[in-house]
């Protein structure tokens, strides 16, 4: 689509205009600027036959586990940014100021691993002084490890101690910043990464990111998208690779008069009404359109993200193309599969070693690698191909020390939280020092909290809500910075940011990459029940990235906070929409250790020193669960209360027994409050003597050794204990090992239905979970035991 058609259809639909610009490629090279030198286009040209072959054969020796057709028809935009646009020291992979090529559309993980090891090889063969030490390489041998699991016993895999290659990026791979793959994830992640390094470096390194058209359709992008141009976050370049293929159909989007089967937008209208700068690539195959495109979209000056979007074909020239190709290819070692390498063996003089004998782990194995091998003598006899391509990359490095990216003034400091004697769970900062009677909501302490902490680390901390800034208390964070919503160009100082509106799904993602990049913690908020569910996904998959990058670096995890505000029956008045108790249990306990905590506190007291034990342990993700009523601060010594600091052991006794075995382990801020306040003082004025427990932090309890659990909260007590709690009785399984504590206990659900509408009390009085439905089920449990 053209300009003047473009603009058309603007007055048409009566679109205002953009504040973004569109472009042809094809009409790009036309200015000399950006006419590429026929050594570069030549080239790239035979480097992507050589990437193209080797997909095909990677498709060959590891089937249906891999998707060769979107690999291909992406290879010549990867390599053009790869050789040629990016600024990167292939030396330094964990370099902060380097551009970097986001693979959000993970199922193109083959091609990046193609490519990742052809550049590794160019570079070993012409350039070895620069490779990086092995870990940071992604080696050709490494192919063997494709979709390998790391426990693979076969003797190649061992003898050249191979990657295993995870079957979607992650970090496990050098350069590889994100874990990406899951719908939509990838494109929000790498937006918020781009939004870490805008902040945090001068001259910002640009982040690109491929994805293809079916890639877009997830409601995630379209909110990242939104989010992105908005807030004008603008060292953003999307490259959409538009070979209109998804698994099912051949036509994923309108194109022409021909109606989509997916959506009727095509990729540069849809990014144009996002108000991206869009730039077209007629021919995706065209060296020279690609070149000319990727160079004007980092030379775009208008502060807005830029769009490249290549039409394509999937499975160009592999013999089989479009939805065939997606997840497909040709049998092993078939007469199709030698026909589609044919062009390379053609083209270097070479032949790949035919298959021969059973098909035995091993002898695959060793023909795999023997067909690798084929690849690495092809580029070592054609020693000026890669000397040229090395050289490139060496004036890559050399272009990045040109732009002189260095930190920003006055950039954040997350070190504050962990290396100042002040920040400890032990001491809560005088300003947020409550006092008995005082009335104050969880969310609120919890946002005051943040604040302090922003302030320690000089704005640290950027948050975001589902259009619920105010109402869940997360504004708080951005007091004492510039007023209104964050934009790179009109307001950076601002810590509060948009994510498109009411989108759960790309918040969790914009904030898990804006964590990624190490400078900021991001924190964002909506209904616990929307939170848990929406940012499973984007948080799980932060998890995966953080714990294999720490296990590869040495580094600790960059934690991003899921705030499920409006926990609990106790937001009543939303019905059972909004206040399912089930949020908890989707994340409790759900993640290995260290990678996600769970907070519950009941008293406002409790929040500063569980969020800064958590910070401490440095998970991937905290997950504080935090209500909207207010709540009137109790006097803990006054009720013969522990101090607050003892919920950071994650369960701790309230009221300890001297004659008795009856247990009671409370979850949630309602059911605990009105037990302390309320049933306590009836139980002790009946003389009933009872343990008590509190439940804050599941994982924060395991977390202690052994032996100290076993301590606080011994077994036979878990035998015996019946449990109150706001969540699902599945959250305090745990704590409860009997079926007859279990059936004693209440819970919302206890009654078998999701509870009503109305004022938290008359919920809480529906459950059985107010002082009367407390007090009752109590002393029947201590009269049957």
């Amino acid at each position: 689509m053209d300009q003047a058609t473009l603009l058309h259809l603007a007055k048409k639909f009566s679109l205002d205009a953009r504040r973004a610009d569109f472009y042809q490629a094809d009409n790009l090279l036309t200015e000399k600027y950006f006419q590429p030198k026929q050594e570069l286009v030549t080239s790239l040209e035979r480097l992507d036959l050589v990437y193209r072959t080797l997909c095909s054969v990677l498709y060959n020796f590891v089937p249906q586990s891999g998707h060769p057709g979107g690999s291909i028809s992406s290879g010549r935009i990867a390599l053009s940014l790869m050789f040629d646009t990016m600024e990167y020291d292939f030396s330094n992979p964990q370099n902060e100021s380097a551009d970097i090529l986001s693979y959000a559309a993970g199922h193109k993980a083959m091609g990046l691993y193609a490519a990742w090891a052809l550049r590794n090889e160019i570079m070993r063969i012409s350039m070895p002084a620069s490779l990086p030490d092995e870990r940071n390489q992604l080696r050709i041998e490494d192919l063997l490890g494709f979709r390998r699991n790391p426990v693979t016993a076969t003797p190649l895999f061992k003898k050249f101690n191979v990657k295993p290659l995870d079957g979607h990026p992650t970090p496990s791979t050098p350069f590889v910043k994100l874990a990406t793959g899951a719908s939509g994830v990838g494109m929000a992640s790498s937006v918020g990464y781009a939004l870490g390094a805008l902040e945090s470096l001068t001259n910002p390194p640009w982040v690109h990111i491929l994805e293809g058209e079916g890639g877009m359709t997830p409601g995630r992008v379209q909110e990242s998208l939104a989010t992105a141009a908005t807030a004008q976050i603008h060292n953003i370049v999307l490259h959409v690779d538009w070979n209109q293929a998804s698994i099912d159909s051949n036509r994923v989007c309108r194109e022409g008069a021909a109606c989509g089967d997916y959506v009727q937008w095509t990729p540069s209208e849809i990014l144009y009404i996002h108000d991206w700068n869009v730039i077209v690539v007629p021919d995706g195959f065209n060296i020279p359109q690609i070149l000319a495109a990727q160079k004007c979209a980092v030379t775009i000056s208008n502060h807005q993200p830029t769009a490249v979007v290549y039409r394509t074909v999937k499975g160009w020239k592999y013999g089989i193309e479009g939805r065939g190709s997606h997840g497909a290819g040709h049998p092993f070692c078939s007469d199709a599969f030698y026909a589609a390498v044919s062009g390379f063996e053609k083209e270097f003089q070479t032949s790949f070693p035919r298959f021969k004998g059973d098909r035995t782990p091993e002898i695959i194995e060793q023909n795999f690698f023997d067909c690798l091998m084929t690849f690495r003598q092809a580029l070592e006899n054609n020693r000026p191909l890669s000397d040229f391509l090395a050289s490139k990359l060496a004036e890559s490095a050399h272009r990045l020390t040109g732009r002189n990216r260095v930190s920003k003034p006055g950039r954040p400091s997350l070190v504050e939280i962990f290396k100042n004697p002040a920040i400890t769970p032990e001491h809560t900062p005088e300003e947020l020092l409550l006092k008995p009677g005082q009335n104050v909501t969880l969310r609120g302490v919890l946002g005051d909290t943040i604040n302090y902490l922003n302030h320690k680390t000089n704005g640290g901390f950027i948050a975001a809500a589902a259009d619920l800034l105010e109402s869940t208390s997360i504004s708080n964070t951005n007091k004492g910075f510039p007023t209104g919503l964050y934009n790179a160009v009109s307001n950076p100082g601002s810590r509060l940011l948009a994510v498109g509106g009411i989108c759960e799904d790309a918040m969790g993602g914009v904030l898990a990459g804006l964590s990624t990049f190490g400078t900021h913690i991001g924190a964002g908020s909506s209904y616990a029940a929307f939170m848990a569910a929406l940012q499973h996904i984007p948080a799980r998959l932060h998890a995966i990235g953080q714990q294999i990058k720490s296990t590869m670096t040495g580094s600790p995890q960059n934690p991003f906070i899921m705030i499920c505000a409006h926990a609990g029956p106790k937001t009543g008045e939303d019905g059972p929409t909004h206040a399912c108790p089930q949020a908890l249990q989707l994340l409790q306990e759900n993640f290995p250790p260290k990678s996600l905590i769970t907070l519950t506190p009941w008293d406002p007291q409790e929040i500063w020193p569980l969020l800064i034990a958590a910070l401490h342990v440095r998970p991937a993700v905290i997950a504080p669960f935090v209500t909207r009523p207010p709540e009137t601060i109790t006097d803990r010594a006054k009720l013969g209360l522990p101090p607050a600091i003892e919920a950071v052991k994650g369960l701790y006794c309230i009221r300890k027994a001297s004659r008795t075995n009856h247990t009671l382990v409370l979850q949630g801020t309602g059911v605990t409050t009105t037990f302390v306040t309320e049933v306590l003082p009836e139980l002790d004025r009946k003389g009933v003597e009872i343990n008590v427990y509190y439940v804050s932090s599941a994982e924060l309890f395991n977390l202690l050794p052994h032996e100290e659990q076993k301590r606080i909260f011994p077994e036979h007590l878990a035998r015996s204990a019946m449990g109150i709690t706001e969540f699902t009785l599945a959250s305090l399984y745990k704590w409860l090992l009997s079926e007859e504590g279990r059936q004693r206990s209440i819970h919302p659900f206890k009654h078998g239905h999701y509870l009503g509408s109305g004022q938290a009390k008359l919920v809480m009085e529906e459950a059985g979970l107010d002082k009367k439905g407390q007090l009752t089920a109590i002393l029947q449990y201590v009269q049957k035991q």
